[in-house]
């Protein structure tokens, strides 16, 4: 009577633990001297898992184990089909879910994973969309001749938290008075700006909610060209809720923004103004980029690209935290490319090169230098200025060598914290 009590609880123990993954994986292949599976490689494999274990499947550790505990002769063994009887009517106390095909689910939407199998077009819009908001901004702009007025713009977000932390692109909201927000089921929140990040163009908002649906995370470092890739965002700022798609196209792209290098993905999901701080997702429904841009011209279509999320959630984290990214160094000035002799004509100056336009009270620049050098080395545009501070840390003094009023002179620029508010 012990063993047929033990026996099944045991067996119950290695179906039950299968929904923690590794565990019962480990488990069950310990009952039938299998070699055990390493953490490693349940995270290697956690996205080919099937989403539910079948009865032959079941069947077979649950003979494997029977093997090496019944005899022959022994009148209160049990078998494989008893077991599942007892195991079905446990589950059918604790309500279990089952899929279409009557198996036991052992893994749902509540955890970390979004799905743990690939997932329809229709089946991730309606997981993800609720995860997208629309953005309204105001922002009020200063004009010599036409005086003050209220620039209107939009963008998409994504919700990161159930308690209203949105993360969208810097673009979308830097210098706005007002932010409003529309979730998809249309209710609209005033937003709060929590922090941004010029340097990789991400920023962080509020709004007054909870019980909100955050996206999942899914791991941007294992992409491959080729995935499926789908947008949801809010083109055109009419158009919210808007579901394209298409692929990854190719990852690791360097593309230039703001005198910034920016290390991006590319897919060819449909992307357009509007789109920008919407979310890109993967065929299980989670979160792998902040859509950022959209390569524009005659006759270009399927360029889009966007932020990778494992640099978004790092970036994100800080905003939350301090409400900057710590570390980063503010060159406590506003750079101004001037490549070309039409520029140059635009802005009344003889020598192409990087001008300063704007600087901290305190900068050791003036409005109208132009950098010649930093550190000794030869400055041809704002990237070069960007990818030299980059290598720099908060406290670091950079010699720069300016032409001010025609004459060459040296400045000396100490490097501050970057906080953009």
């Amino acid at each position: 009577m012990l063993k047929r009590v033990i026996i099944p609880l045991m067996i119950l123990t290695v179906v039950l633990s299968g929904a923690a993954g590794f565990g019962g994986t480990y488990l069950a292949k310990t009952l039938i001297n299998e070699p055990s599976v390493t953490q490693e490689d349940t995270a290697s494999n956690q996205r080919r898992s099937d989403p539910a274990l079948d009865a032959d499947y079941l069947n077979a550790y649950i003979d494997g184990y029977l093997a090496t505990v019944n005899t022959p002769d022994d009148s209160s063994a049990w078998n494989s089909e008893q077991i599942g009887e007892y195991i079905d009517s446990y589950l059918a106390s604790q309500d279990s879910p089952t899929d279409d095909s009557g198996y036991i689910t052992l893994f749902s939407n509540s955890g970390d994973t979004q799905s743990s199998r690939e997932l329809s077009i229709p089946e991730i819009a309606g997981l993800a969309s609720s995860s997208v908001v629309e953005i309204y901004t105001e922002t009020v702009v200063n004009s010599g001749r036409m005086g003050q007025f209220v620039n209107e713009g939009a963008g998409s977000g994504v919700i990161i938290s159930k308690d209203g932390y949105i993360v969208t692109n810097n673009h979308v909201i830097e210098g706005s008075r007002r932010i409003t927000v529309r979730l998809n089921n249309g209710t609209d929140y005033e937003a709060t700006l929590i922090g941004r990040d010029s340097r990789t163009d991400l920023a962080v908002i509020k709004i007054d909610a909870t019980g909100l649906q955050p996206a999942v995370y899914g791991d941007s470092d294992r992409l491959m060209v080729g995935e499926l890739a789908v947008a949801i965002g809010n083109p055109l700022g009419k158009l919210g809720g808007t579901v394209t798609e298409g692929i990854i196209s190719a990852l690791g792209r360097n593309i230039e923004i703001d005198g910034h290098t920016m290390t991006l993905l590319q897919t060819s999901a449909a992307v357009n103004p509007g789109n920008s701080g919407g979310g890109l997702f993967n065929s299980y429904g989670e979160l792998i980029g902040i859509v950022n841009s959209k390569s524009s011209g005659t006759d270009i279509e399927g360029l889009g690209f966007a932020i990778p999320v494992n640099l978004a959630r790092n970036i994100a984290e800080s905003l939350i935290e301090f409400g900057f990214v710590p570390g980063r160094v503010d060159f406590g000035a506003v750079l101004l490319n001037v490549l070309d002799p039409w520029t140059a004509m635009m802005y009344r100056v003889q020598t192409t090169g990087v001008y300063v336009s704007q600087i901290d009270a305190d900068s050791p620049l003036r409005v109208g230098d132009r950098i010649i050098s930093i550190d000794g080395i030869a400055i041809d545009s704002i990237a070069d200025v960007s990818g030299l501070i980059e290598t720099k840390d908060v406290g670091d003094v950079l010699n720069i060598s300016v032409s001010r009023n025609g004459s060459t002179m040296t400045v000396m620029l100490t490097l501050k914290q970057e906080i953009n508010m």
